[in-house]
Order: C-alpha cells, then sequence, then structure tokens
C-alpha cells in the first residue's frame, strides 16, 4: 500500500483503519494493471487493420494515463490527484479509469483491475466497482 492516510482523520484513526500502511513516510508497491477494452457492438471493427483500436496507440494512452503520472512516483507526495485523494487500491483504480476515459475512443473501456498483490485486487468499472 501507498502512504494511505487521510487527512481527516487523527493519526490514532489513521493507525486503527490503515494499519502498517499508515506510515507517514510511506512505503512502495509494484501495483499491476489490467485493462479490457471492450468490444460492443456499437463499436466498428476496421476493416482494414482488423481492430476495433490500434495497439500502438493502446500502449500510448497507457504510457500518458498511467505509467507517466505513476510509475516510480510516491503517490501521496508527486501526484495531485492524491493530494486530497487517499492513495488506496481503490482510488488508484479510479484515477487510471478517469485518466484512460479521457483518450479512448468512446465506449472501449471495460474495466481497470488493479492489483496491489494477489490477494488485493480491485476491479473498477466506471461508477460499478466489484469484487473478485
Amino acid at each position: 500500500c501507498p502512504v494511505s492516510r487521510s487527512k481527516s482523520l487523527s493519526d490514532e484513526e489513521n493507525l486503527k483503519l490503515f494499519g502498517k500502511c499508515n506510515n507517514p513516510n510511506g512505503h512502495g508497491h509494484n501495483y499491476k494493471a489490467r485493462l479490457l477494452i471492450s468490444l460492443l457492438f456499437s463499436l466498428q471493427i476496421d476493416p482494414v487493420s482488423g481492430m476495433v483500436i490500434n495497439l500502438t496507440d493502446l500502449k500510448e494512452y497507457m504510457q500518458e494515463a498511467i505509467m507517466k503520472p505513476l510509475d516510480h512516483k510516491n503517490l501521496d507526495k508527486d501526484v495531485p490527484y492524491f493530494a486530497e485523494v487517499v492513495s488506496t487500491t481503490e482510488n488508484v483504480a479510479v484515477f487510471i479509469w478517469e485518466n484512460l476515459k479521457k483518450l479512448l475512443p468512446v465506449g472501449t473501456l471495460y474495466k481497470v483491475k488493479v492489483y496491489e498483490t494477489e490477494q488485493n485486487i480491485v476491479v473498477y468499472k466506471g461508477e460499478e466497482t466489484i469484487s473478485e
């Protein structure tokens, strides 16, 4: 987990809620994110390429939306989004969703799946969040 502290809670409340993740100096994790691009009937497969979205473009979108803002960063100190948002895995998934949604063609993003560990996985589908 990242630093995981809520500014609206006391030190004692943060410790109770976030446990070892409540470290003011932080500790790191390597997240894994999986993205599913939905092949909706309303989307057209390009007859020439055979793709809904060019994979080279998708890699560029992922670089811009995920790697550039998050890779090798202290989420709480280096990423403005997390200045006021607690940097939980759930909120990392929302951040990735929101950034990708701005870049991808409408209707192509189906869900974002973020692995903090093999046991802590968050799946985000826009406003609908599910556990797996």
